[in-house]
């Protein structure tokens, strides 16, 4: 489970996020990244399921396994981060495994992005 320390929860952060921030598509998930600066308490993860991925079940499911994953990815991250996970209706039927290295490729990508940005 993601501590709630890291959980993005406001409507403002997430907007600002995939508003002003870099974004890297897999199959699965599409992950939007961007640095806050002046920011403490540690990196911020949020995930956006709609209903294009299934019914509330499967939509649960999908932000179980995302919350699991983004929990594995958190040492990769400075403290200024604020991430935003978006599941495609794909990720329905994606294993963790698979999430997780989408995840990782969609950072990986996502900090390339930002590191030229500068």
């Amino acid at each position: 489970m993601l501590p709630a320390q890291f959980r993005m929860t406001r409507s403002a952060e997430f907007g600002a996020t995939i508003k002003h921030g870099v974004r890297a598509a897999q199959p699965d998930i599409v992950v939007h990244a961007r640095r806050e600066s002046g920011t403490s308490g540690g990196p911020r993860i949020g995930l956006v399921v709609a209903k294009s991925v299934g019914n509330a079940v499967q939509r649960h499911q999908v932000s179980r396994r995302l919350r699991h994953v983004a929990k594995s990815v958190l040492p990769d991250l400075t403290p200024d981060e604020r991430i935003v996970i978006r599941a495609l209706p794909t990720s329905r039927q994606a294993l963790s495994a698979r999430l997780e290295q989408q995840l990782r490729i969609g950072l990986r990508r996502t900090h390339d992005l930002m590191e030229k940005a500068r």
